[in-house]
């Protein structure tokens, strides 16, 4: 598995290499890349094992390793994106031909595609989750791809934002159910699914955890990102928000099926899918735009496939994830070979091109008969497997699931029809219009009529099916037919075409309607833009308050925020806060403590610069000799020398600084002071607690028996300083010289007059 995401990588990496040396059609040669992982993932499918497990250390300090697993679900996934990713990089190598920024465009798009193959089929979750921000990442990328139009980068941004905010909801949902079974591996978890649904934070983890599944699978309210993702290229459309990233929730979704897929709160994925699915199918109806309404009837898709998983119907869910990924696919390529040829995107703008497209109109009915589930076809399959699930479980599930498909059908079957039916109009004159070249339409082909052989064949179906079934927990899946019989799902079949057949009628007069019907004035997309707005009007308003240029004021908020922090942890922690325990008896320590507090308070007071900085100077020199009594000399005589050497270049300063003048008020210095005493004294009480807790090993006796055998020195305070603390050490060696030397320069080029010192 290592090695098919390394080939992928490479070819990532070596693709502006091969543009250079092969011209305009180095692309073409990216191909050879997904072809050649795909060869070795059908090499490991090939073997006897039912899931093969792959694992190399990474940071065993922390239990995270590098660790991939192949099983049912994975390798369905995994076939997804590498054959479909096959089509597209031949697709994009046509589409994007001439373009100067294709090389750009391919290392992106195969970078993607390695990390959503390393993601489905990644094993410790904390792999899981880098290989899931790198798909927003990288989609980001891609969907930016032209990143001169201000509606691309509005788009990426929008998407960007929305997913990593559900991944790091996500990433807080996997640690906590990793540090409850006390394992990162999610072959693991399924051993300890009791355990976790019992434990009492499993309903917020799983709260985190959907929250990040539904942000990358555009489920509702935050499905707005995908249609507007479509500003993306054709081949980013195609193959990010079709067939492989926005499934990557779904994905996640149903390999914690068998682990949590019996805790209370799973079940609110049934009405979130049916919303979700309803919502988006009637959406559809509003957008003229090719893509837009492809995109909608793919968050329709998601929508349904949560739905699914929701109620535990495993074979279903896969059944359906293989037909949309299939005809989806299809129909966003085929919609970009249109776009292509004809110069249009509204499916206003475009008709009678059946005779100039006709393999482009052929795929797309082939594509819109499997999305609608019309036998033979694959789609009649996993929509029968849909209705048929719904069936057990209430009417207003099968309403949802009828209704939803049947618009779905009818909006996939107006792009099928309306750009090549009617008289002939296109941007672009008819004569210039022609067939796409066989890059362009092997894909949707290729994808179109495999949708009509597993439809003819479902045994072929069954080989990647029934295994992802009963790796998202189905116990005994049955082998897929085409024909039960006339059944209750067969007649609600019957329904939702019916509904579709209406939906292409109804379609012009609807969305002339909702075009100037206003209600698009509310709804989520709205409340994420008046968000953004109120961030930044609150990141201005912060930063006019903050950002005053007054040293003090900055001094201050850093001294009162680091007050708040230090001491609203100290009273809030589980444990007592050690307060320190004074004693009458006078020590020397005490006096040389005073002293320097006396030094302290008359610096303070003082006005004279020079004065002040003398005083500063006989502070240091104080704390030395509080080095000095605790037996630290090296400590002492690095002290004195900073303090020497500072007072030196503070009083030399002082000379060259013009006149000044007294620039703060008695309240303000009097709040300044209230604010250092309280800044220390935090500061004293956190190191009090430190030296108050417990220490299960002494550092002394450590560096003492490992002085001699490891350092082979006998003077214990040299071999910390030079072996134990070099880089300490030579960090002190910087300092000191570089004091030296400003000190030096300072001598050396400063013409010594008597100075006005002044009043701060």
């Amino acid at each position: 598995m290592l090695l098919m995401l390394a080939v992928i990588i490479a070819g990532a990496v070596s693709a502006p290499w091969i543009s250079r040396l092969a011209g305009g059609r180095g692309a073409f040669a990216l191909v050879a890349v997904p072809v050649v992982a795909l060869l070795l993932l059908g090499r490991m499918a090939s073997g006897e094992a039912a899931e093969v497990l792959e694992a190399y250390t990474w940071v065993p300090g922390l239990d995270v390793a590098a660790a991939f697993r192949l099983d049912g679900l994975s390798l369905l996934m995994a076939s997804l994106v590498l054959g479909i990713g096959v089509f597209i990089v031949a697709y994009a190598a046509k589409y994007l031909e001439g373009d100067e920024r294709q090389p750009r465009f391919m290392a992106t798009l195969l970078l993607f595609m390695a990390a959503m193959l390393g993601l489905v089929l990644a094993d410790d979750v904390i792999l899981l989750f880098i290989f899931w921000e790198l798909t927003s990442l990288t989609s980001y990328l891609l969907i930016g791809f032209d990143h001169t139009q201000a509606k691309a980068r509005q788009a990426a941004l929008q998407g960007l934002v929305v997913t990593v905010a559900g991944g790091l909801c996500l990433l807080v949902g996997l640690i906590m159910f990793g540090e409850m079974a006390g394992s990162y591996r999610l072959s693991e978890w399924v051993l300890q699914g009791e355990m976790l649904i019992s434990q009492p934070t499993s309903g917020w983890a799983l709260l985190m955890v959907v929250l990040g599944c539904v942000t990358k699978s555009a489920q509702f309210p935050f499905h707005f990102w995908l249609p507007n993702a479509m500003a993306a290229p054709t081949p980013v459309s195609a193959y990010l928000h079709s067939a492989t990233m926005v499934k990557a929730g779904v994905f996640l979704l149903a390999r914690l099926y068998p682990t949590l897929g019996a805790h209370p709160g799973w079940q609110w994925l049934v009405p979130l899918g049916a919303f979700t699915a309803v919502f988006a199918a009637f959406m559809a109806f509003r957008s003229d735009e090719m893509k837009k309404v492809l995109a909608y009837t793919t968050v329709m898709a998601l929508g349904t496939l949560t739905l699914l998983i929701g109620m535990g119907e495993a074979q279903a869910a896969v059944g359906f994830l293989l037909a949309h990924a299939l005809y989806k696919g299809a129909l966003f390529m085929l919609a970009g070979v249109i776009t292509h040829e004809t110069g249009a995107k509204a499916l206003s703008g475009v008709g009678g091109m059946r005779r100039h497209l006709p393999w482009t109109w052929g795929a797309a009915l082939f594509a819109a008969a499997s999305a609608a589930g019309v036998m033979p076809w694959f789609g009649f399959i996993a929509k029968e497997l849909l209705l048929e699930s719904a069936l057990g479980h209430g009417v207003w599930v099968v309403v949802a699931a009828v209704v939803s498909a049947g618009i779905v059908g009818g909006m996939l079957f107006t792009v099928a029809l309306r750009p090549f039916i009617g008289a002939p109009r296109a941007p672009r004159a008819p004569e210039a219009i022609h067939e796409a070249g066989p890059w362009l339409l092997a894909g949707p082909v290729a994808l179109a009529s495999l949708g009509l052989l597993l439809g003819l064949v479902p045994g072929l179906a069954d080989q990647v099916l029934v295994p992802a079934a009963r790796a998202v927990g189905a116990v005994d899946p049955a082998a897929l037919a085409l024909w039960h019989g006339v059944n209750h799902a067969f007649v609600a079949s019957l329904g939702s075409l019916a509904i579709a057949a209406l939906v292409c009628w109804l379609w012009p007069r609807t969305l002339r309607w909702m075009g100037t019907s206003g209600w698009d004035r509310f709804g989520p997309e709205r409340a994420y833009d008046a968000s953004l707005g109120a961030l930044g009007a609150v990141a201005v308003g912060v930063t006019a308050k903050l950002q005053s240029g007054l040293l003090r004021r900055y001094v201050a908020i850093t001294l009162l925020s680091t007050i708040v922090l230090l001491l609203s942890t100290l009273l809030l922690r589980g444990d007592a806060v050690v307060w320190p325990q004074f004693s009458a008896t006078i020590s020397v320590p005490i006096v040389l403590a005073a002293g320097v507090l006396v030094l302290a308070v008359l610096a303070i007071r003082l006005v004279d610069a020079l004065s002040v900085a003398l005083i500063l100077g006989a502070v240091g020199f104080g704390v030395s000799l509080l080095y000095l009594w605790f037996s630290a000399p090296d400590l002492a005589i690095t002290q004195v020398m900073i303090e020497t050497l500072t007072t030196i270049l503070l009083v030399l300063i002082l000379f060259r600084l013009p006149r000044m003048r007294r620039l703060s008020s008695p309240s303000q210095r009097m709040a300044d002071m209230v604010l250092a005493i309280f800044g220390g004294g935090i500061v004293s009480l956190v190191l009090w607690q430190v030296m108050a807790a417990p220490s299960p090993v002494s550092i002394s006796e450590w560096l003492i028996a490992r002085s001699m055998p490891e350092g082979h020195g006998r003077n214990i305070v040299n071999v910390i300083l030079v072996d134990f603390r070099a880089l300490d050490t030579l960090g002190e060696i910087v300092v000191l010289a570089l004091a030296a030397m400003g000190g030096y320069a300072s001598v050396s080029y400063t013409h010594l007059t008597l100075p006005t010192i002044c009043s701060v």
